[in-house]
């Protein structure tokens, strides 16, 4: 800093500015401190005495050149005996050998930081240290108890869980992990285990089903072990433990068992009902052993061929059996103990039919036999074999021979050529088909078996026409029967001239009746000039209920609107409102007043008069009006002798009013 003397009355200086330097000593005013706590370490179990756990550092405000301010000296406060701190370096290490995690994890450790080298006066600041023990593999695995019993059911089968037994290891991951294994015992080959790795359980399972008749109980050694061995503390082992396990069978209610997995049995054909078979044979494995009673299952012989004998199993057959038709039988025969549960097994039966020779030989194919006119003498015109539906034994074959009736004939013959085919060979020159077309060659043949069987077959030989290279050019008789001059292309073009006429006809016929009605009937063609016989007699003018006047009505008129029958309306208006008779009124004359009006007021009616006649015949009528209608409304009498005049057609109207004017009279 720089100071100056100045006069105070003319405020000037009285000599030049001078420097003056001000050290300020420093005293021990500030406490040290850890920045960075609190501080968390991890140190592993077992470890050595002096082992580093972590270094903690804290600073100082003070200057630390001058004087002990900033000298620092570290100590425990807590924490001890288990760790210990360096007091120029604050390392904290371990105190203790064998610090075990198993029985504490977790230390909470308090370091002191003091100033003025420690020495009595000095400032001080703490920090807390949390140290945590890791694991390693120090602990074996352990089983509870040394002797397991578990019980397992002679019916279960291979793969099924006996029971669970667990050696326990402190050690945590891959240090606490077990395997387990068999050691010996008299039941490794019928038992397994494995390991659980999410319950870290030994489970042990049938390797193969146990039979309580036969062993019931079982005793193995089971040996758990650590997975993952730590080098440094294989000195402490062995890392294993052992137990042992008794396995008891329990006694199940089983189904027979037969004596072999499968039976094969052979059969004669043709052989009578109730011929042998085999036998089967089942037995109750249990302690109890019930007897078996034996049945077929009909769905494995439908038919039912074969019979077993319920007490014995003896199958027989119920019917002669045919090679040819079914060579095997495969069935099944069910034995189920008599008692317990009706438990049953089922055991597979194949039956082989053998062969007999009931069959005859016949040929192979059914063809005819081709053959040239101008064929030559001992020409081979064919070689045929035969087939048999039976067994053919060894160097067994067919011998062919003309049937005798045959023998004699002097077109053709045959050659046994010993191996089950035969040659046919012509013994004539030359065959005319107009003579005859067709020849029939009967041949036996027989299969040379036991009991020899034989047949007669008919060899069907025709003739055919053949060019100079005996190449066929028909084997048919009908050209020569055509008529001259008419081949077979004129035939076809006559065929399709007649089809096309037919055609042309159906189709004109077609159209024809596709030809639509007219709109608008012609006079001649008027329904209303109709005349429509009902032979109905009525009930006469007091007859109110002979008839239903809604008939006369159109359904459509009832609705409101009543569209002309004789055009196509382009609009439809509706009718006006107005009275309209219902259904069962019996007022006619309103009725057709009603339709006459709405005739006049339909808008889509065409401009001719198409009033339809309902209760009149019209005016101008000799006879007047014949309608019992109007026969109401009046009470003159009239004369009907005119109507003797009209000839034969109104006779029995002239008879009928004639016979009443008289008995009027005559009343």
């Amino acid at each position: 800093m720089f100071l100056l003397a100045v006069d105070r009355a003319t405020n000037k200086p009285l000599e030049p500015p001078s420097e003056f330097i001000v050290k300020v000593q420093d005293i021990n005013d500030n406490p040290p401190e850890f920045l960075h706590g609190p501080y968390y370490a991890r140190v592993p179990e077992m470890s050595n005495v002096g082992t580093s756990v972590m270094q903690v550092t804290a600073t100082d405000a003070d200057d630390p050149t001058y004087g002990n301010s900033a000298r620092l000296v570290y100590s425990i406060l807590q924490g001890q005996p288990y760790f210990s701190v360096e007091p120029q370096t604050g390392i904290i290490r371990t105190a203790l050998p064998n610090m075990d995690r198993e029985a504490r994890q977790e230390y909470d450790v308090v370091i002191q930081a003091k100033d003025m080298g420690g020495h009595m006066g000095g400032l001080s600041g703490t920090t807390e240290v949390k140290i945590t023990l890791t694991d390693v593999n120090d602990n074996p695995p352990k089983f509870p108890q040394s002797v397991y019993a578990m019980s397992v059911s002679e019916d279960k089968v291979s793969g099924e869980e006996v029971g669970r037994l667990k050696a326990k290891d402190p050690d945590l991951g891959e240090n606490g992990l077990v395997s387990y294994r068999f050691i010996e015992g008299d039941g490794m080959t019928v038992f397994e285990i494995t390991t659980d790795t999410d319950t870290r359980e030994g489970v042990i399972k049938l390797r193969k089903p146990v039979d309580f008749e036969t062993k019931r109980a079982y005793t193995l050694r089971v040996e758990a072990s650590n997975t993952h061995l730590d080098p440094r503390f294989i000195a402490w082992g062995p890392y294993k433990d052992t137990a042992t396990v008794k396995v008891m069978v329990e006694d199940a209610d089983e189904p027979p068992a037969f004596m072999a997995t499968s039976y094969s049995f052979e059969v004669e054909e043709n052989a009578r009902d109730g011929t042998v078979v085999g036998r089967v044979h089942a037995k109750d494995t249990d302690v109890a052993n019930n007897p078996v009673r034996y049945m077929i299952p009909r769905y494995t012989d439908v038919e039912q061929f074969f019979s077993v004998g319920p007490e014995d199993g003896i199958i027989k057959t119920t019917r002669p059996l045919d090679r040819e038709t079914l060579p095997w039988h495969n069935i099944s025969v069910s034995a189920t103990e008599i008692g317990g549960h009706h438990q049953d097994t089922k055991v597979r039966v194949n039956i082989k039919v053998k062969d007999m020779n009931d069959n005859a030989p016949e040929f192979a194919t059914q063809n005819e036999i081709l053959v040239c006119e101008n064929v030559s003498p001992g020409k081979l015109i064919e070689t045929v074999s035969a087939v048999d539906k039976d067994e053919m034994v060894h160097r067994q074959y067919f011998h062919f021979s003309i049937a005798p009736e045959a023998v004699n004939n002097q077109n053709f013959s045959l050659k046994d050529n010993r191996d089950s085919t035969a040659s046919i060979y012509v013994t004539r020159r030359g065959f005319s088909r107009m003579t005859q077309d067709v020849y029939f060659l009967p041949i036996e043949i027989n299969d040379n078996g036991n009991p020899p069987m034989s047949s007669t077959n008919t060899l069907t030989i025709r003739v055919c026409s053949c060019d100079s290279k005996d190449t066929i050019l028909s084997c048919n008789v009908e050209p020569y029967i055509l008529p001259a001059g008419l081949s077979t292309g004129a035939l076809i073009a006559i065929l399709a001239c007649i089809v096309i006429l037919l055609a042309i006809v159906v189709l004109f016929v077609a159209l024809r009746r596709q030809k639509k009605e007219p709109l608008i009937l012609f006079e001649e063609e008027d329904i209303r000039e109709n005349i429509i016989t009902y032979d109905d007699e009525g009930g006469g003018e007091e007859d109110t209920e002979a008839f239903d006047i809604a008939t006369l009505q159109n359904p459509d008129g009832a609705n409101g609107f009543l569209p002309r029958k004789d055009i196509k309306p382009e609009l439809q208006y509706p009718m006006r409102p107005g009275g309209h008779p219902v259904a069962n009124s019996v007022d006619v004359d309103d009725f057709i007043k009603t339709r006459i009006n709405d005739a006049d007021n339909d808008p889509t009616a065409p401009p001719y008069d198409s009033i339809q006649i309902y209760g009149y015949e019209g005016r101008g009528s000799i006879a007047g009006s014949l309608s019992s209608l109007e026969s109401v409304t009046t009470d003159s009498d009239l004369d009907y002798d005119y109507l003797q005049s009209w000839g034969p057609r109104f006779k029995k109207l002239a008879d009928l009013y004639g016979t009443k004017d008289s008995a009027d009279d005559n009343s």
